[in-house]
């Protein structure tokens, strides 16, 4: 088991369909112990569970918005572990309407939540768990394709997402030096609470699971043995870096196509009119 002896932070658990969920559960299999996170009232009651499963016996009360409970859960890592391996920023939102319609009509005050929810609460977060992060301490945050080419509805997301992936650069630049490597999954499109958000998202499935090579959509199990890889000593000589599990459906360049009474059609034209 791999995550043997090391402990950590996983924050933006939801549910058990979660993607940081998948993390939690691969973590634990492979002997890795952490403490979990709760937004809310209303989120803890999902939380609590999710933690008594895992045998985790640790959760913090944490919006990474509030900077005083990001201080609070260090003091709080610091008294109950000393120090932590790693931390897991699983954590992304804009306002609904900000993913719908055109993005040439984003607000300014849309844009402001999710880059300051999506982006800065993980420089916030690394600046105030530096005093606990152990040497050879490893980080890893969640970004998705639509940080680097446009997908429907995801819009303000996608730029969020573009500048959280520029960030896991220049943190892992600056972090470098004292061992802790920065880096992010890009994660393919998954039934999950946060995408339930975006619009068309069954019809991103279908188009995703139509042209990524594997042809099939990836599961939590799937993105959590990769991140389980990342956050541990396995991948000591990796940082910086955007690992991308997704059936491998970033790297096509052309929709499928399929031939329908002598004509060319995109299996997008289909999957839409289906």
């Amino acid at each position: 088991m791999f995550m043997q002896g090391k402990r950590g932070l996983i924050i933006g658990v939801a549910n058990n369909k979660s993607i940081a969920y998948g993390i939690a559960e691969a973590i634990k299999a492979q002997g890795g112990e952490f403490a979990l996170t709760f937004l809310n009232d209303q989120l803890e009651k999902r939380v609590r569970p999710i933690a008594e499963e895992f045998g985790c016996k640790f959760v913090y009360k944490l919006d990474v918005g509030n900077p005083d409970e990001i201080v609070a859960v260090k003091e709080a890592i610091a008294r109950d572990f000393g120090k932590i391996d790693f931390v897991v920023h699983a954590v992304a939102y804009a306002p609904k309407e900000a993913l719908d319609g055109r993005f040439v009509d984003t607000t300014k005050e849309a844009f402001n939540i999710a880059l300051q929810t999506s982006v800065f609460s993980l420089i916030e977060v690394v600046q105030k768990l530096l005093p606990v992060l152990e040497k050879n301490a490893s980080i890893l945050t969640l970004t998705y394709l639509g940080a680097v080419a446009v997908v429907p509805h995801y819009n303000v997301m996608g730029v969020a997402k573009a500048a959280l992936e520029a960030s896991v650069r220049y943190l892992a630049a600056d972090l470098g030096p004292q061992g802790i490597r920065v880096n992010a999954i890009s994660a393919g499109p998954i039934r999950t609470l946060a995408a339930s958000g975006i619009g068309d998202f069954k019809m991103i499935m279908k188009w995703n699971e139509a042209n990524a090579p594997l042809r099939n959509n990836v599961t939590i199990e799937q993105v959590g043995n990769a991140a389980a890889y990342l956050i541990s000593d396995l991948a000591s000589g990796v940082t910086g870096e955007i690992h991308y599990v997704d059936a491998g459906y970033n790297i096509t360049g052309m929709g499928a196509v399929e031939e329908i009474d002598g004509k060319a059609v995109l299996v997008w034209d289909r999957i839409q009119n289906s």
